[in-house]
């Protein structure tokens, strides 16, 4: 595999713009793990290798338990996530892949048992980060180990 480009050198000001919106979600008050978690899913979803890696390495070095994080494709399998945790991998699965269903209203439904009404734009802003740099760095061809 080879970087086709590094779109940070490419355009600094789209960048410093992801970076800003990042920054922004980081500052909402989200649980660091639960965000985690959610860039994870989405990455794996979204097949960004990058992402997979580095936020795999986060979750752990972060203390989460190896088996959260090598079972999180397989969530609704195993008895290891919150009922929270589910709603919200429920939510980044539906918001990720947008054209296959929408979000339906049971799935809002149970994420709002949980969260409340700015929590869940929190979400969502979550959601939406992480799939936009999945977006540009599958779109700009890097993959894990591309930047060593």
């Amino acid at each position: 595999m080879t970087l086709r480009l590094n779109y940070g050198t490419a355009s600094p000001e789209a960048y410093q713009m992801m970076v800003t919106l990042e920054s922004h979600v980081r500052k909402s008050g989200l649980d660091y793990n639960l965000y985690e978690l959610i860039k994870l899913r989405a990455s794996q979803i979204n097949g960004c290798s990058f992402c997979i890696n580095m936020h795999a390495n986060d979750l752990l070095k972060s203390g989460e338990e190896l088996d959260r994080v090598l079972m999180l494709s397989v969530w609704r399998e195993v008895p290891l996530y919150s009922d929270k945790e589910k709603a919200v991998l429920d939510l980044t699965e539906c918001v990720t892949q947008l054209s296959v269903q929408g979000v339906p209203q049971h799935v809002y439904e149970n994420v709002r048992r949980h969260v409340d009404e700015k929590e869940y734009v929190s979400l969502i802003m979550a959601i939406n980060v992480i799939n936009c740099w999945n977006r540009l760095a599958v779109s700009t061809g890097m993959f894990h180990g591309c930047m060593n």
